[in-house]
């Protein structure tokens, strides 16, 4: 076991933590690892309730890339199923998103479905996180890599002047570090004390959501997979109930053969506009007199139990005019929270722990943790966060017509998988930098969590969003209008691979088998036109990045895995 890094005396740690969910775990773990005294103050115990339990390609990317560049293996356990025998059988598999289009009052129709297929190859599929055990597993971690965990030691006041951060317990204790991260969520006592909260998103939604037992799969119930003709079971991935102002998603824990969690999340999403908060009953009322709305949810649902206390939450959006200053920076959900639509929140915190560990360590070297070391951090975060209000919010306002959303649909898809190629490119080229020994000095790339960074992708959502947000989607002649507009506009730009544009066609599904003949082609294929090429693979040739997979396959392998996590308890037993 790592020892503990030392503080000077004039400091009870390097870097005080305030939370210590996976963001703030993770981050103690970072530090850790690399020297930094770490003291993460937790107000509760672990295990604890969060949400944020769907897994998504670009998180599990970034995961790959902290273990690389931070030299912490365990930071990528949660990245693919693969890794389930050395995590624990509590967590569900992700092989698709999925999308049922409902009406009110009316039977679901089968035809009204878009599944978004995760490919199995080179890394296994996606998982959805049960995440009192996965936040415990982190919080635990950061403590064998030698950080000080507080538990049950809320924080209730800072103090932060030019030499030092000052913080005042619950029990009356003070202590003093160089630098504070406040990872404490939405209640961040640092958004409070210097008044950054912003509430002006374009989304608007309210959530009601808990944990159920009995929740059937949808096709005993309705359609069949092969009547609604998508690849996988919708029990195999996060189902998302959608309709007009709001949707529901059902997150299943217990949907593969190994599971020994019984569990399923469910929550519902509703624009109060469309439909208000009725103050005068519980949300746990509110939710079941909803769902009597929907035949095919009610149906879905029906026999399903919580099996803990609902959150009646209401409006969940916000950011921040600043997260970071002299000795501080703002986390995670302590930054901002949008809704949980496309589940990018996970992806922009781990996004946000890239820049701030590098950072740290550097402030650490330099004895210097003024605000300009942490301008990359917050540049980083508020475009994430900015970029998922605007995605989510026209999205939602898309379900209100499913021909709408299939087109509306191809711009988060394809954003993600832009996002994803950039991730894992660049994740190659640092590689590459790290054994010419200029790791030190690379570049990452500025990225605005879609679209990964390509101009033609930046110039195409823009005109894709303007149509949407411009939009009465009460007027059903101005819908038809928009639904054809947007074919047109995808169809004009000619670098959007293959299988987005069977989407544009009304296909309902991406192909389960991602690798195919089409990738060798100039336009639609996986390197794309020329100015494509350039600014997702520079000088990477398709030869190098096949190389690239299939070494991937072989070391993320579940027998390779399984290896490792032998041979570690091996060593942990000497």
């Amino acid at each position: 076991m790592p020892e503990a890094p030392e503080c000077s005396n004039n400091y009870d740690c390097d870097v005080a933590i305030i939370g210590s969910g996976i963001a703030g775990g993770m981050l103690a773990c970072i530090l850790a690892r690399h020297g930094i005294s770490v003291m993460l103050f937790e107000a509760g115990s672990h295990p604890k309730f969060a949400i944020g339990e769907s897994m998504i390609l670009e998180t599990s990317e970034i995961m790959r890339s902290l273990a690389t560049v931070f030299d912490i293996p365990e930071l990528e356990y949660f990245s693919a199923e693969h890794f389930l025998p050395v995590i624990g059988s509590s967590h569900g598999v992700k092989r698709h998103f999925s999308y049922l289009h409902h009406v009110a009052d009316r039977p679901q129709k089968p035809s009204d479905v878009l599944q978004a297929v995760i490919p199995s190859r080179p890394y296994g599929h996606e998982l959805h996180i049960y995440r009192q055990d996965s936040d415990y597993y982190y919080a635990g971690l950061a403590v064998s890599y030698g950080a000080r965990l507080l538990p049950n030691t809320p924080v209730r006041e800072i103090d932060i002047d030019h030499r030092q951060v000052s913080l005042s317990t619950a029990s009356g204790k003070r202590f003093k570090a160089k630098c504070v991260i406040d990872a404490g969520g939405f209640r961040s006592l640092i958004a409070e004390k210097y008044q950054l909260r912003d509430f002006t998103q374009q989304t608007h939604t309210r959530g009601i959501f808990t944990h159920m037992t009995k929740v059937p799969s949808y096709h005993k119930l309705g359609a069949t997979r092969s009547s609604m003709g998508i690849p996988y079971s919708l029990t195999e991935g996060t189902l998302h109930h959608i309709f007009k102002g709001g949707w529901m998603w059902v997150i299943p824990f217990n949907n593969h053969s190994q599971a020994s969690n019984p569990f399923c999340s469910v929550g519902l999403m509703l624009d109060p506009r469309v439909y208000p908060q009725d103050q005068s009953i519980t949300g746990e009322l509110e939710f079941w007199r909803f769902v009597r709305r929907y035949p095919g949810i009610q149906q879905h649902l029906q026999g399903a139990s919580a099996v803990r206390g609902w959150v009646d939450a209401g409006r969940i959006q916000y950011s921040s005019q600043r997260i970071a200053g002299d000795r501080y920076c703002l986390l995670g959900h302590a930054a901002g929270f949008i809704d949980p639509l496309f589940s990018k929140g996970l992806y922009t915190t781990l996004a946000s722990i890239l820049q701030l560990g590098r950072s740290l360590i550097r402030a650490h070297r330099e004895n210097d943790y003024s605000a300009h070391q942490f301008a990359d951090v917050e540049r980083c975060t508020l475009d994430y966060v900015k970029a998922n209000d605007r995605l989510v919010a026209n999205a939602i306002k898309s379900f209100a017509d499913p021909g709408l959303w299939q087109q509306y649909s191809v711009l988060w898809i394809l954003g993600a998988y832009l996002e994803l190629v950039k991730l894992t490119t660049t994740r190659i080229h640092w590689q590459r930098a790290q054994l010419a020994s200029q790791s030190a000095s690379f570049e990452w790339p500025n990225l605005r969590l879609v679209g990964g960074g390509y101009q033609r992708f930046d110039e195409l959502a823009e005109s894709v969003n303007g149509i949407v947000e411009q939009l009465d989607v009460n007027n059903r002649q101005a819908v038809q209008r928009s639904i054809q507009q947007l074919c047109k506009l995808y169809r004009q730009n000619n670098w959007i691979p293959y299988s987005f544009r069977q989407l544009i066609n009304g296909k309902n599904h991406l192909p389960k088998n991602k690798f195919s003949w089409r990738l060798l082609m100039n336009e639609g294929g996986i390197l794309g036109p020329v100015d494509y090429r350039q600014h997702f693979f520079q000088d990477i040739s398709l030869v190098q990045l096949g190389h690239f997979m299939l070494s991937e396959k072989q070391r993320y392998s579940r027998q390779n895995i399984s290896r490792q996590k032998l041979k570690a308890f091996g060593r942990s037993m000497i």
